[in-house]
């Protein structure tokens, strides 16, 4: 597998990282242009305005993402009972932080694993925003149908996910768990009534690079697999409808 060369790397971590990034500055610079009122140094009435409606929002930003935005985000889906539960993957340290996301699927477990088990930049891709990866380099494709090529998926197999960048699977365990090293788990919990639920459970270590991931990644992380769990949702929904 080749490296990424730096211009790869400057250009997917702009596209995944840059918006947070930029959130974060403004709302480390708002407290500045408050105090010593930079609004005020704008041309024009309209204009002073427009520079302390732009300034407040961005005073607001720390306290609406921390407050409402964040907690949906890390919980999306899930139940008290799932939040509670410790999954295959879960670390025997305490984390920073712990995030479980959930959705039903209305189609038996093993239909589920079918897609879930696939996922990797070089196979089905992540059932995500095929646009924003590809933006960002991946060149990668969502699958529309199972491969059996790709269902016999084993412990230190490779996970690509960025050209010349991947992990490794840390368990196996079909079609209920799939753990992968440095990222999470994906359980597939099936239901008396033939349907089941996905559950996505990812933690960040107490470490110095935390604070990288939460300025720069959790909140594209969030968004990217609130959308991979949809999408798995769909495609095995439709695929079970068909039998």
């Amino acid at each position: 597998m080749s490296t990424p060369g730096p211009l790869s790397l400057a250009r997917a971590f702009t596209v995944v990282s840059g918006g947070p990034l930029v959130l974060a500055a403004a709302a480390l610079v708002a407290p500045v242009a408050a105090v010593r009122r930079w609004p005020d140094r704008a041309r024009g009435a309209p204009a002073r305005r427009t520079a302390w409606a732009v300034t407040a929002a961005a005073l607001a930003l720390p306290w609406v993402y921390a407050g409402l935005v964040r907690p949906w985000l890390q919980h999306w889906g899930s139940t008290p009972a799932e939040r509670a539960t410790r999954y295959p993957g879960d670390a025997d340290r305490r984390p920073l932080s712990v995030a479980t996301r959930a959705v039903r699927v209305d189609a038996p477990a093993e239909e589920v694993w079918r897609w879930l088990v696939q996922i990797g930049q070089d196979k089905a891709g992540f059932y995500s925003y095929d646009w924003l990866e590809n933006l960002a380099g991946c060149r990668l494709h969502t699958a529309t149908r199972v491969h059996p090529e790709w269902q016999d998926a084993r412990v230190g197999d490779p996970l690509t996910l960025f050209p010349g960048v991947a992990t490794r699977l840390a368990e196996v365990d079909p079609p209920r768990a799939l753990v992968i090293e440095g990222w999470g788990a994906y359980l597939v919990q099936p239901d008396r009534d033939g349907s089941c639920r996905l559950v996505a459970r990812s933690h960040v270590d107490r470490e110095p690079r935390a604070l990288a991931y939460y300025l720069g990644l959790e909140l594209p992380h969030a968004l990217m697999e609130r959308r991979m769990l949809l999408g798995i949702k769909a495609h095995a929904e439709a695929a079970a409808a068909r039998l």
